[in-house]
């Protein structure tokens, strides 16, 4: 399961607006806000865009998706 709060303060942070982050992954931003709020799985290719452009260290990445 995804930490959900740890994620979203990530992005909250960012700055990135949820849309050019569902764009950067090929997801629609609903498709996005679903895998966020564990409603649907992430696809390992769609961690590694996500934590690419947010920016997300290996650790923290392990910590959000992997706990």
């Amino acid at each position: 399961m995804v930490d959900t709060e740890r994620l979203e303060k990530i992005i909250e942070e960012s700055g990135l607006k949820k849309k050019f982050i569902a764009a950067e992954m090929g997801l629609s931003p609903w498709g996005l806000a679903r895998k966020i709020r564990n409603c649907s799985e992430f696809l390992a290719s769609e961690v590694n865009v996500l934590c690419r452009v947010l920016r997300i260290s290996k650790k923290v990445k392990e910590e959000i998706f992997f706990s």
